[in-house]
């Protein structure tokens, strides 16, 4: 064998080898998903029953596994106005929530959270209001609501803001279907006025509130809110 031959035969040899080392470059369909991607994957993928009136896109952040749940029939007899009923694909995602787990409905996991953490406004720890967890709210809560697009009476997932700039209080209320209601209160806890449109017709509704006990009723035109005490200016 001639020397020429002989070094291109090694030198096709060497080739072989060293694409045999070489791993392969990962393409982006193949790489490794994040666990926050796969944890919106799964959150997308669960088949929520119709015996529940699912909202929202996760709680308590965005993409969550769990869902604030509303009123239903099988619900009725867990909604309380000082917390927030969610529901969750299992039984240990509703643990991490740290409130009660109260039922089981078609294989979804229903837990009561607290709308407001051990640190509330009045505590004197000079902390102010703690926030709920993955929210900017400083409680969270359902309360009775009626009348939005002709909505029968019912409850709605409200989240409030205390002492924002200007001292307002601002209170959001999301109706089902995702259209929300935004209500301000100033520091005393008396309504101020309310984001109504011209879209929606709001703006031609006539907006009043009066006090009955420890609750703010709020109308508007045929809208009807029903905001606690406790929930508007904490305890």
């Amino acid at each position: 064998m001639s020397l020429k031959r002989r070094s291109s035969l090694v030198g096709i040899v060497g080739a072989v080898l060293l694409t045999g080392c070489t791993s392969p470059v990962p393409s982006a369909d193949n790489a490794a998903s994040s666990p926050a991607t796969e944890a919106s994957s799964v959150a997308a993928n669960i088949a929520w029953p119709e015996s529940l009136n699912v909202m929202g896109d996760g709680f308590p952040s965005t993409g969550a596994a769990c869902r604030k749940i509303g009123e239903s029939e099988e619900t009725v007899n867990f909604l309380d106005d000082s917390a927030t009923l969610v529901g969750c694909p299992t039984e240990a995602d509703a643990a991490k929530l740290g409130g009660k787990i109260v039922s089981t409905v078609d294989g979804i996991t229903l837990v009561s959270v607290p709308a407001t953490t051990t640190t509330k406004s009045g505590d004197g720890d000079g902390m102010g209001d703690a926030k709920v967890a993955g929210t900017d709210y400083n409680a969270t809560a359902e309360i009775k609501c009626a009348g939005y697009r002709k909505h029968p009476a019912g409850t709605c997932p409200a989240g409030v803001k205390r002492n924002t700039e200007g001292g307002m209080t601002l209170v959001d209320i999301t109706w089902p279907g995702g259209d929300s209601r935004a209500l301000f209160f100033n520091e005393a806890g008396k309504l101020v006025t309310a984001n109504t449109s011209e879209a929606d017709g709001s703006a031609a509704f006539q907006l009043k509130s009066i006090k009955q006990g420890d609750t703010t009723i709020v109308t508007i035109g045929p809208e009807r809110y029903e905001i606690p005490d406790v929930f508007l200016m904490g305890d």
